[in-house]
C-alpha cells in the first residue's frame, strides 16, 4: 500500500509581514507548523523561499521537497523551546572536532588531513580565539576547558534560525570548526562537506566506490547546502 500524503488545496502561496516578521499565506489561509503554530519568519527572503516551496507542489503534497519548511517548522517547534540545550549540545561538537583527530598512517593520509584541516584550527585559533589540540588515533584528547567556552559562547550569539542552521552544518562533518568557518563565509556548505570526507575519499582510491555511500554522501551534501540557504536567507537585509 503506497503512503497517504494530503492533497494541495490553495492556488497560490506569498508572503506577507506581521507583526515581529513575515508569515506564509495558502490563498487567505495563514500557514502554521505541524503543531499549529504560527509560521513567524525573520525576513521576507525566507517567506519568498519557503512560499516558492509550496507553490512548486502539485497535486499531492510532498514534505521532501520542501526542506526551507521542515526547517523553519523545526526551529520554532524544537530548537526555540530548548535553545540552550541544542547550543550545549552543537558546543559539545568541539570537543571531538573531526579536525583534531588524524591518522598515524599511512603518510599520504596524514599529509592530505593536514593540508585540509590544518589552516581552519589555525582560523579557529586566530578568528574564534579557539586553541584547539590534535591528536592521533581515537582515543578522546581534552581540549582547553577556555576555548571551548569561547566556542559556545558564539553559538550563543545566535538566533533561533541560525542555531537551526548551523545544527545540520555541525553534525553532518562532524565539526563545530568547519560549520562555524560556513556561518562565517569563509566557506560553502559544499567545500566544508568535501573537507570533512578527506578519510572516507582516500578509503574509496584505495578500495573503490560504494553506491550506498556514494548516495549517502549526496544526500548530506544536499543537506549541508540547505542548512547554509536557510542561514542566509534568514539574515536581516544589509543596509548601506
Amino acid at each position: 500500500m503506497s503512503e497517504w500524503k494530503p492533497r494541495k488545496f490553495w492556488t497560490k502561496a506569498r508572503a506577507e509581514a506581521e507583526d515581529g516578521g513575515f508569515t506564509v499565506l495558502l490563498d487567505a489561509r495563514r500557514l502554521m507548523t505541524p503543531g499549529k503554530q504560527p509560521l513567524t519568519l525573520p525576513t521576507r527572503a525566507l517567506a519568498d523561499a519557503i512560499a516558492a516551496e509550496w507553490d512548486a507542489q502539485a497535486e499531492l503534497i510532498e514534505p521532501e521537497t520542501m526542506p526551507l519548511t521542515r526547517a523553519a517548522n523545526s526551529a520554532i517547534e524544537k530548537v526555540a523551546p530548548q535553545f540552550d540545550a541544542v547550543a550545549d549540545m552543537l558546543a559539545a561538537y568541539g570537543g571531538t572536532d573531526l579536525l583534531c583527530y588524524r591518522a598515524s598512517a599511512p603518510a599520504d593520509l596524514v599529509r592530505r588531513q593536514a593540508e585540509a584541516w590544518d589552516e581552519w584550527l589555525a582560523w579557529a585559533r586566530r578568528d574564534l580565539g579557539a586553541d584547539l589540540r590534535v591528536t592521533e588515533g581515537v582515543i578522546p584528547i581534552a581540549q582547553n576547558p577556555g576555548a571551548l567556552q569561547r566556542l559556545r559562547a558564539e553559538l550563543g550569539r545566535l538566533d533561533v534560525f541560525g542555531l537551526t542552521a548551523l545544527h545540520d552544518l555541525v553534525t553532518l562533518p562532524g565539526s563545530l570548526i568547519l560549520g562555524l568557518a560556513v556561518l562565517r563565509g569563509h566557506l560553502d556548505a559544499g567545500a566544508a562537506f568535501d573537507l570533512s570526507r578527506v578519510d572516507e575519499d582516500y578509503q574509496a582510491e584505495q578500495w573503490g566506490r560504494d553506491a550506498e555511500a556514494e548516495a549517502s554522501a549526496r544526500a548530506k551534501r544536499a543537506a549541508m547546502e540547505s542548512a547554509a540557504r536557510l542561514w542566509a536567507l534568514s539574515r536581516p537585509p544589509q543596509t548601506p
